[in-house]
């Protein structure tokens, strides 16, 4: 049966992406914390609609609800933020726009959905059965019967419609713009030339880096004349900058000699301890092994002291001092062969049947591949294969310590009964339950706060101005780092945990410093350096790029006036270079041997006739001349062949842009980050 908590478990969001997620347990608070109270700011703007904090927070509150969360890692928060401003996104954009082209779904398509008709990914993510893959239509009205008498059910199946909808309305709009592709004849005609020809000859050519820069000039007014008339090359996302140092925290040599010698007393208690359960179960960095593992997957140190029933360690390994003791021990084989038959936790009438048929001498596969509603195996005679014992856990590792080859037990596990016939039982070998105390090197109490101390120094010498802030970095001996943080960014690139660290920044104004950051197991603090707001970079910061590029420019006139012969030796010789081979150049070649990854050079050669010296190539690391000796030219590809292609790769790119599209003219502006 469907139940609210299953629907919960399985329900999507937009476009059918399953996001099982959660807020963070101090967004409930933000609007007090934050000094907002009785205001709404703008956290973004969405094709000219402004997207306050209320509206966001309950789009946050509606996908944390559908999911049953309340908690979640920084990773599951960064998702749940994003299916949150896509949704508000269709809502603002994709739908009316849909609206306005007379993209609808009709009730009967609506139904068609529901019943498997025309398949709703959201309807089956939701209501599909997950032991066999199968629709269930069935389940659909067992919701429904609930959804009478319980409103949140009610807003779930609402949430579920609406969201089917839009799904549906997205493939509509995807077949108009597949409809829209169409490949021509002179399209088809020029892809069945570049497959099915290759091009070999000679080259000769001159690096850029060969010609010094001092030959050539590039003024500023060049920079900004080039700056101008390509500025939308130079379009960008609101950024922010700041200067950052770290203060690692890391173990002092007393905090080793402390550590170990907490973990050797813990040892002498461990190696004593009669109930190594309890023992073990009442240390917070202790662990018991769900399955029994052979001497073999052990280290022989551990093998020879487990095995004969003595503690190992303590011992340092991977920064971790690590103890164990075996808690149990069984003879078993050290791999098992087995075949299974999956029935729904339910049936345990019908299990119990089956395994009186199996031990009287039924066929087990006949019977896996008629009652197993797990397909994966039933439809290879319930084969699972030879697993080391080490595999089960919990109940299957107790009903199958004892069983020989031919046995065939009956295993209640999760949802679903088991019956599991052993056909292979290797020879029974010793294996123990292994139960482990770890503790992970790390920095005391003590020498965190002198780190964190530290930090508060440079903190009062860093105040005032960004010389400051690097006087008081080379003071305290630690590297400023720099950062850009783009509009839309939750974290820091290359900084553990850096949520808060980049909330900040998006509050701050310019010059400000940072309180101390706890960042992973260190401490961080931050200075704002810049505030970028400009829909195009600044000439200042892309000078040294369009130089670069009018260096390459000019450097291609000066080698060119240099050129000189009416040959292809004569040429090379006037450049200074050697005449070489290229071989098996077709259009979609990537790079030309000896020459490296020149595109427009690989797009010469191939439109270019044979025996006549090209016209110099610009590419780009050089200038290139060659000569096609020789073209060869097969079927490879055949004028349907290609029409086919070119066409699937037309509709799949028109499809992979259609949405970006609409999201880049609609001109969003994503201003979450200081709020979340």
């Amino acid at each position: 049966m469907a139940s609210l908590n299953t629907l919960r478990t399985k329900f999507g969001i937009v476009l059918s992406i399953i996001i099982a997620l959660a807020l963070l347990a101090f967004i409930l608070s933000l609007k007090t914390e934050m000094g907002f109270s009785g205001n709404d700011p703008r956290v973004g703007v969405i094709d000219g609609e402004k997207i306050n904090y209320s509206e966001y927070y309950d789009q946050y509150e509606t996908i944390k609800s559908q999911n049953n969360m309340q908690e979640s890692d920084e990773q599951q928060s960064a998702m749940l933020a994003n299916a949150a401003w896509q949704a508000l996104i269709a809502k603002h954009v994709l739908t009316p726009g849909f609206d306005r082209m007379g993209l609808r779904v009709t009730e009967p398509e609506r139904l068609a959905m529901v019943s498997g008709q025309h398949p709703s990914q959201a309807f089956y993510n939701a209501f599909a059965d997950p032991r066999t893959g199968e629709y269930s239509v069935a389940a659909i009205s067992q919701f429904l019967a609930q959804a009478e008498t319980n409103p949140e059910a009610a807003n779930a199946w609402a949430q579920l419609n609406e969201q089917a909808r839009l799904e549906r309305e997205v493939q509509k709009y995807f077949g108009l713009v597949k409809g829209g592709v169409y490949v021509n004849s002179l399209e088809v005609a020029r892809g069945v030339e570049a497959a099915n020809k290759s091009f070999s000859g000679k080259w000769a050519g001159k690096k850029f880096s060969a010609v010094p820069d001092s030959l050539v000039k590039v003024s500023s007014g060049d920079v900004k004349a080039y700056y101008n008339s390509h500025k939308n090359q130079f379009k960008q996302t609101p950024s922010r900058t700041i200067s950052y140092v770290v203060f690692e925290v890391s173990p002092t040599d007393d905090d080793l000699l402390a550590l170990e010698k907490s973990v050797t007393e813990v040892g002498r208690e461990f190696a004593a301890a009669e109930e190594v359960k309890t023992f073990v179960r009442a240390n917070r960095n202790g662990k018991i092994a769900d399955s029994y593992v052979s001497a073999a997957q052990l280290s022989d140190e551990e093998a020879k002291a487990l095995m004969a029933g003595e503690m190992y360690g303590p011992v340092l390994k991977n920064n971790e001092w690590t103890m164990s003791r075996a808690l149990d021990s069984k003879m078993v084989p050290d791999s098992v062969g087995v075949r299974h038959i999956v029935l729904p936790y339910a049936q345990e009438a019908l299990a119990d049947s089956l395994l009186t048929v199996l031990k009287k001498g039924g066929d087990f596969a006949q019977t896996a591949a008629r009652y197993s509603v797990y397909d994966a195996t039933a439809a290879n005679g319930g084969e699972v294969g030879v697993l080391p014992f080490s595999a089960f856990t919990g109940e299957f590792a107790a009903a199958l310590a004892n069983a020989r080859q031919g046995d065939i037990v009956k295993i209640a596990s999760g949802d679903a009964i088991q019956l599991m016939q052993v056909y292979r039982a290797d020879k029974p070998s010793k294996h123990v339950q292994v139960a482990t105390i770890t503790y992970p090197v790390e920095a005391s109490a003590a020498t965190r706060r002198d780190v964190h101390n530290q930090a508060g120094s440079f903190m009062v010498n860093a105040k005032g101005s960004a010389a400051a802030f690097a006087d008081a970095a080379s003071t305290a001996a630690v590297t400023p780092r720099v950062a850009a943080i783009a509009q839309g960014d939750r974290t820091i690139r290359g900084l553990e945990d850096s949520r808060e660290v980049a909330r900040w920044a998006y509050g701050a104004k310019e010059g400000d410093l940072s309180a101390i950051f706890n960042v992973g197991k260190d401490y961080v603090i931050a200075t704002l350096t810049e505030i970028d707001d400009n829909e195009y970079a600044p000439l200042n910061k892309v000078s040294a790029q369009i130089r670069s590029q009018l260096l390459r420019d000019k450097k291609y006139d000066y080698i060119v006036k240099s050129l000189s012969g009416s040959t292809l030796a004569e040429q090379a010789a006037s450049l200074g270079s050697e005449v070489e081979d290229f071989s098996d150049v077709t259009f979609g070649s990537f790079y030309v041997n000896g020459v490296g990854m020149e595109p427009r050079l690989v797009g010469a050669i191939a439109s270019a006739e044979k025996g006549a010296l090209s016209a110099p190539v610009k590419g780009l690391s050089g200038v290139y001349v060659f000569e096609v000796g020789d073209v060869k030219t097969d079927d490879k590809q055949t004028a349907e062949g290609e029409k086919v292609r070119a066409q699937a790769m037309a509709e799949g790119m028109a499809q992979q842009f259609a949405i970006p599209a609409i999201q880049q003219m609609a001109k969003i502006q994503d201003l979450r980050g200081k709020y979340f």
